[in-house]
Protein backbone atom coordinates (compact mmCIF):
# COMPACT_ATOMS: atom_id res chain seq x y z
CA UNK A 1 0.00 0.00 0.00
CA UNK A 2 1.09 3.95 -0.42
CA UNK A 3 2.10 5.82 1.86
CA UNK A 4 -0.53 8.06 0.43
CA UNK A 5 -3.22 5.11 0.46
CA UNK A 6 -2.34 4.21 3.85
CA UNK A 7 -2.57 7.54 5.22
CA UNK A 8 -6.30 8.03 3.90
CA UNK A 9 -7.41 4.30 4.88
CA UNK A 10 -6.05 5.48 8.50
CA UNK A 11 -8.60 8.56 7.80
CA UNK A 12 -11.25 6.58 7.40
CA UNK A 13 -10.56 4.42 10.32
CA UNK A 14 -10.23 7.87 13.04
CA UNK A 15 -13.02 8.87 11.64
CA UNK A 16 -15.36 5.81 12.29
CA UNK A 17 -13.96 5.66 15.58
CA UNK A 18 -15.10 9.33 16.03
CA UNK A 19 -18.34 9.12 14.88
CA UNK A 20 -18.95 6.21 17.20
CA UNK A 21 -17.82 7.93 19.83
CA UNK A 22 -20.18 11.05 19.34
CA UNK A 23 -23.22 8.85 18.40
CA UNK A 24 -25.29 9.60 21.15
CA UNK A 25 -24.32 13.25 20.92
CA UNK A 26 -25.42 13.46 17.13
CA UNK A 27 -28.32 11.95 17.95
CA UNK A 28 -29.21 14.47 20.70
CA UNK A 29 -28.49 17.14 18.19
CA UNK A 30 -31.05 15.46 15.55
CA UNK A 31 -33.47 14.77 18.11
CA UNK A 32 -33.72 18.34 18.38
CA UNK A 33 -34.48 19.33 14.58
CA UNK A 34 -34.63 16.37 12.92
CA UNK A 35 -35.45 12.48 13.19
CA UNK A 36 -32.77 11.42 15.67
CA UNK A 37 -31.30 8.93 13.60
CA UNK A 38 -27.82 11.35 12.38
CA UNK A 39 -25.92 9.60 15.09
CA UNK A 40 -26.93 5.70 14.78
CA UNK A 41 -26.99 6.07 10.73
CA UNK A 42 -23.41 7.97 10.55
CA UNK A 43 -21.63 5.57 12.93
CA UNK A 44 -23.26 2.76 11.36
CA UNK A 45 -22.25 3.98 7.20
CA UNK A 46 -18.77 4.97 9.09
CA UNK A 47 -18.02 1.75 11.22
CA UNK A 48 -18.87 -0.01 7.23
CA UNK A 49 -16.92 2.28 5.43
CA UNK A 50 -13.56 1.86 7.46
CA UNK A 51 -13.59 -1.98 7.05
CA UNK A 52 -14.66 -1.83 2.87
CA UNK A 53 -11.19 0.57 2.91
CA UNK A 54 -9.31 -1.91 5.03
CA UNK A 55 -10.19 -4.82 2.82
CA UNK A 56 -9.00 -3.27 -0.25
CA UNK A 57 -5.54 -5.09 -1.54
CA UNK A 58 -3.01 -2.14 -2.70
CA UNK A 59 -5.60 1.00 -2.71
CA UNK A 60 -4.59 5.04 -4.22
CA UNK A 61 -6.53 7.82 -2.65
CA UNK A 62 -8.83 7.62 -4.94
CA UNK A 63 -9.60 4.14 -4.66
CA UNK A 64 -10.15 4.64 -0.82
CA UNK A 65 -12.03 7.47 -1.20
CA UNK A 66 -14.50 6.17 -3.67
CA UNK A 67 -14.98 2.97 -1.71
CA UNK A 68 -15.81 4.66 1.29
CA UNK A 69 -18.31 6.93 -0.24
CA UNK A 70 -20.10 4.04 -2.10
CA UNK A 71 -20.31 2.53 1.52
CA UNK A 72 -22.03 5.57 2.82
CA UNK A 73 -24.46 5.72 0.01
CA UNK A 74 -25.34 2.41 1.06
CA UNK A 75 -25.29 2.09 4.95
CA UNK A 76 -26.11 5.47 5.38
CA UNK A 77 -29.77 6.09 5.82
CA UNK A 78 -31.57 9.60 5.04
CA UNK A 79 -30.43 12.45 2.87
CA UNK A 80 -26.56 11.72 4.68
CA UNK A 81 -25.57 9.21 2.27
CA UNK A 82 -25.56 10.81 -1.00
CA UNK A 83 -24.80 14.20 1.06
CA UNK A 84 -21.66 12.61 2.36
CA UNK A 85 -20.93 9.29 0.63
CA UNK A 86 -22.22 10.40 -3.24
CA UNK A 87 -20.44 13.32 -3.07
CA UNK A 88 -16.90 11.31 -1.79
CA UNK A 89 -17.75 9.01 -4.75
CA UNK A 90 -17.50 12.28 -7.24
CA UNK A 91 -14.75 14.19 -6.06
CA UNK A 92 -12.51 10.68 -5.76
CA UNK A 93 -12.01 11.67 -9.18
CA UNK A 94 -9.52 14.62 -8.27
CA UNK A 95 -7.35 12.18 -6.85
CA UNK A 96 -6.07 10.44 -9.67
CA UNK A 97 -2.70 11.66 -9.10
CA UNK A 98 -2.41 11.04 -6.00
CA UNK A 99 -2.60 13.98 -2.87
CA UNK A 100 -0.94 16.72 -3.66
CA UNK A 101 -1.65 20.16 -2.57
CA UNK A 102 -3.43 20.95 -5.69
CA UNK A 103 -5.28 17.80 -5.85
CA UNK A 104 -6.48 18.44 -2.56
CA UNK A 105 -7.92 21.59 -2.97
CA UNK A 106 -9.61 20.75 -6.44
CA UNK A 107 -11.21 17.34 -4.33
CA UNK A 108 -12.49 20.05 -1.82
CA UNK A 109 -13.79 22.20 -3.96
CA UNK A 110 -15.51 19.58 -5.68
CA UNK A 111 -16.84 17.51 -3.16
CA UNK A 112 -18.34 20.95 -1.75
CA UNK A 113 -19.97 21.84 -4.70
CA UNK A 114 -21.90 18.55 -5.08
CA UNK A 115 -22.82 18.77 -1.59
CA UNK A 116 -24.22 22.06 -2.24
CA UNK A 117 -26.02 20.77 -5.72
CA UNK A 118 -27.37 17.96 -4.11
CA UNK A 119 -28.58 19.53 -1.15
CA UNK A 120 -29.74 22.58 -2.56
CA UNK A 121 -28.53 24.05 0.59
CA UNK A 122 -26.49 27.71 0.86
CA UNK A 123 -24.44 29.17 3.29
CA UNK A 124 -27.37 30.06 5.87
CA UNK A 125 -29.67 27.60 5.88
CA UNK A 126 -28.63 25.75 8.89
CA UNK A 127 -26.77 22.56 7.51
CA UNK A 128 -23.47 21.01 7.00
CA UNK A 129 -22.79 23.57 4.06
CA UNK A 130 -22.36 26.12 7.04
CA UNK A 131 -19.25 24.68 8.10
CA UNK A 132 -18.44 23.16 5.09
CA UNK A 133 -18.10 26.36 2.88
CA UNK A 134 -15.99 28.50 5.21
CA UNK A 135 -13.50 25.14 5.71
CA UNK A 136 -12.86 24.45 2.29
CA UNK A 137 -12.55 28.53 1.12
CA UNK A 138 -10.17 28.94 4.09
CA UNK A 139 -7.89 25.70 3.41
CA UNK A 140 -7.43 26.77 -0.54
CA UNK A 141 -6.86 30.67 0.86
CA UNK A 142 -4.49 28.93 3.06
CA UNK A 143 -2.88 27.00 0.40
CA UNK A 144 -2.73 29.63 -2.87
CA UNK A 145 -2.71 32.70 -1.70
CA UNK A 146 -1.15 32.31 2.05
CA UNK A 147 1.23 29.66 0.74
CA UNK A 148 1.22 27.56 3.81
CA UNK A 149 1.91 23.99 3.96
CA UNK A 150 -1.27 21.58 3.68
CA UNK A 151 -1.03 20.50 7.50
CA UNK A 152 -1.00 24.48 8.19
CA UNK A 153 -3.94 25.03 5.91
CA UNK A 154 -6.03 21.85 7.08
CA UNK A 155 -5.70 22.95 10.66
CA UNK A 156 -7.27 26.82 9.31
CA UNK A 157 -9.53 25.10 7.92
CA UNK A 158 -10.95 23.04 11.06
CA UNK A 159 -11.00 26.94 12.76
CA UNK A 160 -13.50 27.91 10.11
CA UNK A 161 -15.23 25.41 10.01
CA UNK A 162 -15.68 24.91 14.03
CA UNK A 163 -17.06 29.12 13.51
CA UNK A 164 -19.45 27.42 10.82
CA UNK A 165 -20.67 24.87 13.58
CA UNK A 166 -21.20 27.63 16.10
CA UNK A 167 -23.08 30.07 13.36
CA UNK A 168 -25.88 27.29 12.86
CA UNK A 169 -27.19 28.12 16.29
CA UNK A 170 -28.70 31.06 15.97
CA UNK A 171 -30.20 31.26 12.11
CA UNK A 172 -33.11 29.68 11.41
CA UNK A 173 -33.50 26.53 9.47
CA UNK A 174 -34.24 26.70 5.55
CA UNK A 175 -33.58 23.15 3.89
CA UNK A 176 -34.07 19.49 5.79
CA UNK A 177 -36.66 18.41 8.54
CA UNK A 178 -35.39 21.14 10.68
CA UNK A 179 -36.95 23.37 7.97
CA UNK A 180 -40.04 22.30 9.21
CA UNK A 181 -40.02 23.79 12.63
CA UNK A 182 -39.57 27.06 11.31
CA UNK A 183 -38.23 29.37 14.37
CA UNK A 184 -38.18 26.86 16.82
CA UNK A 185 -35.33 25.55 15.28
CA UNK A 186 -32.92 28.29 16.44
CA UNK A 187 -30.95 28.11 18.79
CA UNK A 188 -30.32 24.25 17.64
CA UNK A 189 -27.02 23.34 16.54
CA UNK A 190 -27.18 21.35 13.08
CA UNK A 191 -25.85 17.74 13.47
CA UNK A 192 -24.67 17.69 9.57
CA UNK A 193 -22.09 20.59 10.44
CA UNK A 194 -20.98 19.09 13.94
CA UNK A 195 -20.69 16.18 11.94
CA UNK A 196 -18.85 17.56 9.30
CA UNK A 197 -16.77 19.34 11.87
CA UNK A 198 -15.42 15.78 13.31
CA UNK A 199 -14.41 14.31 10.16
CA UNK A 200 -12.33 17.55 9.36
CA UNK A 201 -10.86 17.23 13.06
CA UNK A 202 -9.61 13.73 12.42
CA UNK A 203 -8.52 14.10 8.81
CA UNK A 204 -6.38 16.89 10.92
CA UNK A 205 -5.17 14.51 13.35
CA UNK A 206 -4.34 11.93 10.82
CA UNK A 207 -2.28 14.42 8.64
CA UNK A 208 -0.53 15.32 11.73
CA UNK A 209 0.39 11.85 12.27
CA UNK A 210 1.78 11.77 9.06
CA UNK A 211 2.98 14.49 8.10
CA UNK A 212 6.92 14.96 8.04
CA UNK A 213 6.72 19.01 9.61
CA UNK A 214 7.44 20.64 12.65
CA UNK A 215 5.00 22.85 13.47
CA UNK A 216 2.37 23.98 16.37
CA UNK A 217 -1.29 22.76 15.13
CA UNK A 218 -3.08 24.15 17.81
CA UNK A 219 -1.55 27.03 17.66
CA UNK A 220 -2.43 27.69 13.86
CA UNK A 221 -5.83 27.24 15.29
CA UNK A 222 -6.65 30.50 15.76
CA UNK A 223 -9.06 33.26 14.67
CA UNK A 224 -8.83 33.02 11.48
CA UNK A 225 -12.25 32.56 9.87
CA UNK A 226 -15.55 35.07 10.08
CA UNK A 227 -17.95 34.34 12.67
CA UNK A 228 -20.41 34.76 10.09
CA UNK A 229 -19.41 32.20 6.93
CA UNK A 230 -19.35 34.66 3.87
CA UNK A 231 -20.10 33.54 0.21
CA UNK A 232 -19.76 36.66 -1.09
CA UNK A 233 -16.18 37.09 0.20
CA UNK A 234 -15.31 34.56 -1.90
CA UNK A 235 -17.31 35.88 -5.34
CA UNK A 236 -19.63 32.94 -5.02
Amino acid sequence: MSADGEAVVAAADSVADRIEAERDHLTQLDSAIGDADHGGNMARGWAEAAEAARDLADPDPETVVKTVGKTLMAEVGGASGPLFGGSLVFAAGELGDGLTEETAVAFAETYLEKVRDRGDAQVGDQTMVDALVPAVHSFKKSIETDELSPLEALAKAVAAAERGVEFTVPIRASKGRASYLGWRSVGHQDPGATSTLFILEELLDVAREHADADFDVDAAIDATSPTIPDDEATGE
